[in-house]
């Protein structure tokens, strides 16, 4: 059942820039607490907007949601990506949800599964065979949701500090 109580709708540049900017600080500063080589300076979220609006603007979408008297609770960027060559040619393009952030206030409000639908939408809309959505291995939180909504692992990359 699609929550009432706020609705998703495509942005407005350049008006939805300040709305944007706050919503890629918010997560910097959110998923810092899990990656501290998180930047939270004041020119990643301009120059960090600029390549996600590059990538909606070639093949792409960038929603907002918001309540119904207008206030914004939050975003998700969705775009054409691609596999590397040896992934078979019919599955090598797909829809990539880059960016999922969702404020204080309307996180548990069912927002992020809301965007997720809307992408997904989006994505079956120009026949893509599959979604990706990335969250940092520590964000119990996301990594729930998503494999609730039917996401599965694919790949796992691993590091180490020197």
């Amino acid at each position: 059942m699609k929550p009432t109580n706020f609705e998703i709708r495509e942005a407005r540049f350049p008006e939805d820039a300040p709305l944007a900017l706050r919503f890629i600080m918010g997560l910097q500063r959110y998923e810092r607490a899990f990656e501290p080589h998180r930047r939270i300076d004041t020119h990643v979220a301009k120059d960090y907007l600029a390549v996600l609006r590059e990538r909606a603007d070639k093949n792409g979408r960038i929603l907002i949601a918001q309540n119904k008297t207008g206030e914004a609770l939050g975003w998700a960027v969705v775009h054409e990506d691609k596999e590397e060559i040896y992934v078979v040619p019919e599955e090598r393009c797909y829809a990539r949800i880059n960016e999922l952030y969702v404020e204080s206030e309307g996180r548990g409000r069912g927002v992020g599964r809301v965007l997720i639908a809307a992408c997904e939408d989006w994505a079956r809309g120009r026949n893509y065979k599959q979604v990706m959505i990335g969250a940092c291995s520590e964000n119990a939180l996301a990594m729930g949701v998503y494999q609730g909504l039917g996401y599965t692992p694919y790949t796992s990359d691993l590091r180490k500090y020197l």
